[in-house]
């Protein structure tokens, strides 16, 4: 354009030039040897021009012709480069998209083309080609040539940092990325790869002036960079805490200005601070963390920041917080569980249940269960609060990669990377059961509805030792007249003995009358204790121990249904007065006559008489709340908890 432009601007020139000397007219003369030459100017200047444009074009005649050879040769080896880079560029095509074949047969007219000195890419061709058709060793003897090269050196490290993480030979895959790192800082997977296996070792040194040549060069983005700075700073603080407490204070402090109130760095510098007896500015740093980002590690260290103190300093400690975040589910709990240390059950319920109301979780039932076992010891309240936290979502953790950790680690422990744990709820692989899709506040006043009353517990039974046994049997509560007298009659030591009334208790299977109305007379009695073998009047008495396992059973498979039920109703035991009352008034009564043929009850043996006791003084399991006999009875086939 440029030119083109140029010989516009000198043909106007040139015509502007010959229009001015036509305007004004005049001759010339030559006088060369005693010759005169006379023309007009017009001429003179035609002529001039017309010379020299003869010349240009007769050198440029001249010009082309000698340099024809030269021409003519250039214009086959350009035809020749030309076709060359086409096939390579086919090639790598076909190479990236797969083909085998096709990219063989462009790597060999590449080769008959153009030299392998003039042009690099044909040996990362001939790597490609062999990656496709598997002949991994050629490849990695090409890498190897090309790392060599100067001008492939970073192609070549990184095909064998690639070969050398196929293969799985980690050694081989570091020193690889940290050779091409130190050459070139710049390269993002060099640089990433060398920061990963060094901070992986522990080599925080090392990491922190890599990071510091990619910043410089310009690889990182400020933000992030300033972050793994933080982290890096942070681990290596952590390690120098035990043993150079100055040195890890410098180090955390330094990462609180590029991160401020990251936790971890918080918790290393105020831990370093009290190594050397600088409460005051812990507890600063530790109040400025909270105003910023509350966390129950922070809660912790500033609550027993000094050792010595009783419990009622931690818990004005506690409230500090709350101060400085009021609101907030987690100075709530802070407080709550200061409260429970120092036993300030009410101060404890209402912070835990107001922290609930905010943000419902696994951890705050936890803590509600603790404070009823400590105030009242219900059991039933304590297994409510435990069935919410089963339902309640987890309690935030540090995890990463899926790996939940109860402290924080600057590198993951499965994949390796840097900065991996984050304070959040761990993921669950199988969604279990949850709180309906409501408000938090909703969720736990409808917890709330649920608790069961407090009620009084019962005393604990005495030995069975040290029970007056009964002289004569007790009978049942609504049997008939006739049955009563019977089992007095009856000799004392022929009735199984009983505990008194008012304790919980199984008893023995009890012996029932059979009723003619009830089944055929040539029908088999349903009770095995009694046995016909001849008319009711004749039938002999034979001794015969009373069986009470089929009772103690019954009454092991109760408590274990109360102890695993939730929220379910218990229903009177088996062999309790009331259950025996109920079952009672819906039989019909007895003759006299009928009450005759019934079988006395026969003499219990010492074994069973053992087991008789044991069953019948059955005392209550470290988690049940066991019965209260004053209660009304509930219907019959429910589960009664408290």
């Amino acid at each position: 354009m440029i030119r083109l432009l140029f010989f516009v601007a000198l043909v106007l020139a040139l015509g502007f030039g010959f229009a001015w000397l036509a305007d004004r007219p005049g001759d010339l003369f030559i006088v060369w040897q005693d010759r005169r030459i006379e023309m007009s100017l017009m001429t003179a200047v035609t002529v001039i021009a017309s010379l020299i444009a003869a010349i240009m074009i007769s050198w440029w005649l001249v010009r082309t012709i000698i340099q024809s050879p030269r021409a003519v040769s250039r214009y086959f080896r350009a035809s020749k480069r030309d076709r060359g880079y086409q096939a390579l560029s086919t090639g790598l095509l076909a190479a990236g998209a797969g083909d085998a074949a096709m990219a063989r047969k462009m790597n060999k007219r590449t080769k008959g083309l153009l030299s392998a000195d003039q042009e690099p890419l044909i040996h990362l061709l001939d790597v490609q080609a062999a990656l496709i058709e598997g002949r991994h060793e050629e490849a990695r003897k090409l890498f190897e040539d090309m790392s060599k090269d100067p001008e492939t050196r970073l192609l070549g490290l990184r095909g064998l940092y690639l070969e050398a993480q196929r293969q799985g030979a980690d050694e081989a895959a570091q020193h690889y990325a940290e050779t091409a790192a130190e050459q070139a800082p710049q390269l993002p997977w060099a640089a990433s790869a060398a920061l990963s296996y060094r901070t992986r070792e522990g080599k925080w040194n090392e990491a922190l002036s890599l990071l510091d040549k990619q910043r410089l060069a310009g690889t990182v983005d400020a933000k992030a960079a300033d972050r793994t700075k933080a982290v890096l700073l942070t681990a290596r603080a952590r390690d120098h805490t035990d043993i150079d407490p100055s040195v890890a204070r410098d180090d955390a402090l330094a990462a609180l200005k590029l991160a401020p109130a990251f936790s971890p760095a918080v918790l290393v510098a105020t831990k370093a601070l009290l190594r050397q007896d600088n409460l005051r500015k812990a507890a600063k740093i530790l109040e400025a963390a909270w105003k910023t980002s509350p966390h129950p590690d922070i809660a912790e260290a500033y609550v027993r920041a000094r050792i010595g103190d009783t419990t009622a300093d931690r818990l004005k400690r506690a409230e500090r917080l709350e101060k400085l975040k009021p609101l907030h589910p987690q100075s709530l709990d802070a407080v709550a569980r200061a409260a429970l240390e120092a036993h300030r059950y009410d101060l404890a319920r209402e912070k835990a249940e107001a922290s609930a109301r905010m943000q419902p979780c696994e951890g705050i039932y936890l803590l509600l269960a603790d404070i009823e076992e400590a105030e009242t010891g219900d059991q039933g309240r304590v297994r409510h609060w435990l069935s919410q936290a089963v339902r309640a979502p987890r309690d935030p953790a540090w995890t990463a990669d899926g790996y939940v950790s109860e402290t924080w680690e600057p590198v993951s422990p499965v994949t390796g990377k840097l900065d991996a744990f984050e304070w959040k709820v761990p993921v669950e692989q199988l969604s279990g059961p949850s709180l309906d899709n409501q408000a938090p506040e909703q969720d736990f006043n409808r917890a709330i509805a649920s608790l069961p009353p407090i009620r009084p517990q019962p005393s604990p039974a005495p030995a069975p030792a040290a029970v007056p046994m009964a002289p004569a049997p007790r009978p049942a509560a609504a049997a008939p007249v006739e049955k009563a007298q019977d089992v007095a009659q009856t000799p004392p030591a022929a009735v199984p003995q009983t505990a008194p009334k008012m304790e919980p208790k199984v008893e023995p299977k009890p012996v029932e009358k059979v009723h003619s109305e009830s089944r055929p007379a040539d029908s088999k009695p349903a009770d095995d204790t009694l046995e016909q073998s001849g008319p009711a009047e004749t039938r002999p008495s034979e001794p015969k121990p009373v069986d009470v396992k089929p009772a103690a059973r019954k009454d092991d498979a109760v408590v274990q249904r109360v102890l695993v039920a939730s929220n379910t109703v218990k229903a009177p035991e088996a062999g309790s007065d009331r259950g025996t009352e109920e079952q009672m008034a819906h039989q019909p009564a007895e003759t006299p006559d009928k009450a005759k043929t019934v079988k006395a009850p026969e003499p219990v043996d010492a074994e069973a008489e053992a087991r008789a006791k044991e069953a019948a003084f059955l005392t209550h399991r470290p988690d049940d709340p066991g019965i209260d006999i004053d209660a009304e009875p509930d219907k019959p086939g429910r589960f009664r908890l408290f």
